[in-house]
């Protein structure tokens, strides 16, 4: 009998600890997918700072080194530069990137860093107590803002993807989700994608995942999923910011 589905060699027989609907399993799949794709699992070294991202030790079947949270592309630029041929990406939340990481984010991605970043946006800070972050909607309650984001005080979501398409040294910025089948398989497609433009030394890579956060969102997994359509998608739209073509 011909086996249609299995578990990426590049993600380790363990069971999953995140909560019920929460998306970074299926994420964890999808890089997985695409390391298993390029067949760079021994050389490959993923870069993780704070945040329930950290925990991509405890799921990849490959080397990970901890950063300090915001850190992971400075981090992500030192392994690449000391070990040109590794295969390096970092895997991150919008709290860790898109707040404290921001410096790091920018001037990686401006300098065209030959890394792939994996940038998981649920609104908020899931690991940490569920505060605003800097992708938080408006209106959005959170622990730190328990009456909603306030625009005025707060200012707008920002959005990563199309904000990182304006830099020089990025070749690729996408933003994907994963809650639907035909979602799912643009987002497979898309990781694949950034993953190829490290691949063949084409420069810094970034794909934007929607995900859910069912605990600090206060809502059922079903019902955090039905979210990502009805009120992240609207604001952050999915699709391809940017494409450096082949010279």
């Amino acid at each position: 009998m011909q086996q249609v589905f299995k578990r990426p060699v590049s993600l380790k027989d363990v069971q999953t600890h995140f909560c019920p609907g929460c998306h970074h399993g299926t994420i964890h799949r999808l890089v997985a997918d695409a390391l298993d794709l390029f067949g760079v699992q021994e050389r490959t070294i993923g870069v993780a700072s704070v945040g329930c991202s950290v925990f991509l030790y405890g799921y990849f079947d490959i080397d990970v080194v901890e950063a300090p949270h915001g850190r992971a592309p400075a981090v992500a630029t030192g392994v690449k530069r000391a070990r040109p041929d590794s295969f390096v990406f970092t895997y991150q939340g919008d709290g860790d990137l898109a707040a404290i990481g921001t410096s790091e984010i920018i001037h990686a991605a401006n300098r065209g860093e030959d890394i792939t970043v994996i940038f998981v946006n649920n609104t908020t800070y899931g690991m940490t107590g569920g505060q605003m972050a800097p992708t938080t909607l408006v209106g959005q309650k959170t622990s730190t803002s328990p009456y909603g984001r306030d625009q005025a005080k707060d200012g707008s979501p920002i959005r990563m993807a199309e904000l990182l398409a304006q830099l020089g040294g990025v070749a690729f910025s996408a933003r994907v989700a994963v809650d639907s089948p035909k979602h799912l398989m643009e987002a497979k497609k898309l990781i694949r994608e950034a993953f190829g433009y490290q691949a063949q030394g084409k420069g810094f890579s970034f794909v934007e995942v929607l995900s859910s956060c069912p605990t600090n969102w206060g809502a059922t997994p079903l019902a955090a999923n039905a979210r990502i359509a009805s009120e992240l998608i609207p604001y952050f739209p999915l699709g391809v910011f940017k494409k450096v073509e082949a010279s």
